[in-house]
């Protein structure tokens, strides 16, 4: 299936002409710091349904749009029912002051048609209220219907990334551990979803236990570790056609915390060999490894920088584990975390600018950032225990794992904005942990 949907889902897109072509972005903006507390109101009526077989569908990507801009905090829907002004016509004029008059900031716009072939047509269009002109210029989408979802986010990506002047993320996808059973009996098998919870789908069974997927630059790949031969191997899973292989070399002995380079040739790892635990890395095509630490602590959970020059991981080689950045090829390592408690699970921000991590001190799991150079450490969450963070595609959000206390506790899915703000529960049709932020789907 997701085979499929890689060969046949192609979005066309297009800019769309008069009237709304060529215009300049207006003053309408989100300047996102920790001072934003008032969520900018906007209005997303019904989109315009062209013909009969496009009515549900019309409906159900304006209900996309609307959750995926709510849900970032950053954005209060107008409901429908408040709107004056009816939009009968995707070509008519903005009736600005009804528009007003109900508070609207920002107002999307739209049409869907299900044409002859069985294309799916989405025409959109983004306007700036108090300054009754459109904030950029209309677009649109061309997809299959199966893909309306997909259309859905990308109309909510430009709205967000017109008005906030930062990068998308709605589309894209999410891989994570969906766990059942009793605690200490879980059963463990891949899933992937759309950022939002939807299209879930199961890539393995849980016949054995697997840990932190990581997805590929490209998104087509994962690379895991899993128990499948009885003790912990570094995994390969193409997403498309579910073949897996080990990679990491013939030995036998035990690898795991597995990570791409940002080129997606190579692979940074953790291995044991003869009690001692280094990072490793891995060239995909030939099978060659490299040695990158060599000493007698445990270095794990690395994370390449978005340039592929350097590496962050963890290590007890102070005594208890803390964050160390290094050459991507090895060498000396500096430490940059230096707060109290425990530092781990680090992993780099797509901008570069920041490392999240997860930090254990006074009986409580942190997911926290700080500058590269372990500058500026802000904690974004506490709780029994908060671990694993990963990235959004724009960096703005970070999703991690946050389990409850107790002989009933069970993991789920979380994601907060970098500031601490908008903490949400992810949904999962199950327990679920160790969540990979893939990249925007082509």
């Amino acid at each position: 299936m997701l085979h499929r949907l890689f060969t046949t889902l192609c979005l066309g897109l297009a800019v769309l002409g008069a009237p709304a072509a060529a215009q300049d972005p207006g003053p309408l903006r989100i300047e996102i710091t920790d001072g934003v507390i008032e969520p900018l109101p906007f209005a997303v009526p019904r989109f315009i349904a062209r013909n009969p077989a496009a009515e549900d569908l019309a409906q159900d990507l304006t209900r996309v749009i609307a959750g995926d801009l709510a849900n970032t905090g950053l954005f209060r829907e107008i409901p429908q029912d408040a709107h004056i002004a009816r939009v009968s016509s995707f070509e008519s004029a903005v009736q600005w002051a009804d528009w007003k008059a109900i508070g609207a900031q920002a107002l999307i716009t739209g049409s869907v048609s299900v044409e002859p072939s069985g294309q799916l047509v989405v025409q959109f269009r983004l306007f700036d209220v108090f300054s009754e002109a459109p904030l950029g210029e209309g677009l649109q989408f061309v997809g299959t219907a199966e893909g309306w979802r997909r259309m859905a986010h990308k109309v909510a990506d430009a709205a967000y990334s017109r008005i906030t002047g930062e990068g998308p993320y709605f589309d894209s996808r999410v891989a994570f551990v969906s766990e059942s059973g009793p605690k200490d009996a879980r059963l463990k098998r891949l899933a992937i979803m759309d950022y939002d919870g939807a299209n879930v789908q199961y890539l393995t069974s849980s016949d054995s236990i697997v840990l932190a997927p990581r997805f590929s630059p490209d998104g087509r790949n994962l690379i895991y570790t899993s128990y499948e031969s009885g003790f912990p191997r570094v995994t390969l899973l193409d997403v498309g056609s579910l073949q897996r292989r080990i990679v990491g070399g013939e030995t036998q002995n035990m690898s795991f915390a597995p990570r791409f380079s940002p080129s997606g040739d190579r692979v940074v790892y953790s291995a044991e060999a003869s009690g001692n635990t280094d990072l490793y890395a891995l060239d995909i095509a030939s099978g060659a490894t490299s040695r990158l630490t060599d000493a007698p602590s445990i270095e794990t959970a690395p994370s390449y920088s978005p340039d592929g020059t350097q590496l962050v991981f963890e290590s007890d080689r102070s005594g208890q584990q803390q964050l160390y950045v290094m050459p991507a090829g090895g060498g000396e390592a500096r430490r940059i975390s230096f707060g109290e408690g425990r530092y781990s699970t680090p992993v780099w921000s797509p901008q570069g600018d920041y490392i999240a991590f997860t930090k254990q001190n006074a009986g409580r799991f942190h997911i926290g950032v700080m500058r590269t150079d372990g500058s500026e450490e802000r904690l974004l969450t506490g709780a029994f225990l908060d671990e694993g963070p990963t990235w959004s595609p724009n960096g703005r959000v970070v999703m991690f794992t946050r389990e409850t206390p107790g002989a009933a506790g069970a993991p789920a899915l979380y994601s907060v904005d970098i500031t601490g703000r908008n903490l949400q529960r992810a949904p999962t049709p199950a327990a679920a942990s160790d969540p990979s932020w893939g990249p925007l789907l082509k």
